[in-house]
C-alpha cells in the first residue's frame, strides 16, 4: 500500500514541520517533497496534511499514519539488516536431512567448518532415510537432504531437486573375528553365499539382494535392522554376517568383528539434494560447498 520511500519522506515532514524543512534535511527539492506527499495521499485516499496560517497541520490520517511510521520505518530498518546480513553470511539457517552414517561423519565436520568460519549460520539437522529424506525437501520441510544412491537400482530423484554429488562409500563385508574368511584381505560375495546374513534399511537390501542375485544366490537372512549398532553387534555375537559401507566403519566399530572389502567391489553413491531454486540462497550455497569439502576431504571410503 505504501512507498517506503513517501512514509520515510512523510516522517521527515512531520518531524520537521514544513516540506521546506523537510527537503533540506533530505537533500530534494520542495516540488518533490510536495509530489511524494500527493502521492502518499492518494495511496491512502485521504489527505494527510491541511494548512492553518503557514503551518502545515496533520489531519487525522495524517496523525494516525505518523503514529504508525516510527513502528514501520524501525521494522524496515531491522528487515534490511537482517536481510543483508543473510546476504554477505553473516546469519542463516539451513535445514538438512541426514541419514545415520552422514549425521556422525559429515555432518559434524561440516558444524564445525561452518562455526569457525561462519559462526552466524546455523544448521538444524534432521535424520531420514532415503527416498522420505528427498520428499521433505519436496514439501518444504527441510532444505538439503543426505542420501545415497546404488549403481544398478532405479532411484526416483524429483524432478525438481538437483543433485549435488559428494562422495562414493565403498561397501565392505562384516565377518565376526575368527571367521575362517577374515585372514584374507578381500572376500568375494559368492563366498559367503552359505552364510546367514543380517540385512539392513530397505535401500541397502535392495541393493544387497541385487548382488546375490548377480552371484547365482539368494542369501539366508536372519535378521533385518537399520541399526549399525545392532548389526555388527549381531556379527559379533556369530548370529550372521552383514555387509556394511565404509563411512560406517570410520566412527563405529565393533572390536570382534573384522571388516573386508568385498567383491566384485560395490560403492555407493553419496549425493545432497536442494530445491534447484534454491541453490541460489546465500546460506544453502555455502553449506552445499562446505560439505563437498568435507567429503572430499574423507579418504579410504
Amino acid at each position: 500500500m505504501f512507498d517506503s520511500r513517501h512514509l520515510k519522506t512523510f516522517h521527515e515532514v512531520v518531524r520537521a514541520g514544513s516540506y521546506s524543512a523537510a527537503a533540506r534535511s533530505l537533500g530534494y527539492t520542495q516540488p518533490a517533497i510536495t509530489q511524494q506527499m500527493k502521492a502518499l495521499e492518494r495511496s491512502v485516499g485521504t489527505p494527510l496534511f491541511t494548512r492553518v496560517g503557514r503551518r502545515m497541520q496533520l489531519t487525522e490520517a495524517g496523525e494516525a499514519l505518523s503514529r504508525h511510521a516510527d513502528v514501520i520505518l524501525d521494522n524496515l530498518a531491522t528487515a534490511r539488516a537482517q536481510l543483508g546480513a543473510i546476504a554477505r553470511l553473516r546469519s542463516g539457517r539451513v535445514r538438512v536431512c541426514a541419514f545415520p552414517s552422514a549425521s556422525a561423519t559429515l555432518i559434524p565436520e561440516a558444524m564445525a567448518r561452518l562455526s569457525a568460519e561462519h559462526p552466524g549460520v546455523h544448521l538444524e539437522l534432521q535424520e531420514g532415510e532415503p527416498p522420505a529424506s528427498l520428499r521433505r525437501v519436496v514439501r518444504g520441510e527441510c532444505d538439503i537432504a543426505l542420501a545415497f544412491t546404488y549403481p544398478g537400482l532405479h532411484a526416483d530423484i524429483p524432478a525438481e531437486l538437483a543433485e549435488i554429488r559428494l562422495m562414493e562409500d565403498l561397501l565392505t563385508v562384516l565377518l565376526p573375528t575368527g571367521h575362517h574368511l577374515a585372514r584374507r584381505r578381500s572376500v568375494h560375495l559368492r563366498d559367503l553365499r552359505d552364510e546367514r546374513w543380517i540385512a539392513g534399511c530397505p535401500r541397502c537390501s535392495a541393493n544387497f539382494l541385487h548382488a546375490c542375485a548377480e552371484e547365482g544366490f539368494v542369501p539366508d537372512i536372519a535378521f533385518t535392522t537399520d541399526d549399525n549398532l545392532v548389526v555388527q553387534s549381531l556379527v559379533a555375537a556369530g548370529v550372521g554376517v552383514a555387509m556394511m559401507p565404509a563411512l560406517v566403519l570410520s566412527f563405529l566399530c565393533h572390536e570382534r568383528v573384522t571388516g573386508r572389502a568385498v567383491e566384485p567391489h560395490t560403492r555407493r553413491q553419496v549425493s545432497a539434494y536442494v530445491h534447484r531454486d534454491h541453490l541460489r540462497i546465500p546460506a544453502t550455497a555455502l553449506v552445499l560447498d562446505v560439505l563437498q569439502a568435507v567429503a572430499a576431504a574423507r579418504t579410504g571410503c
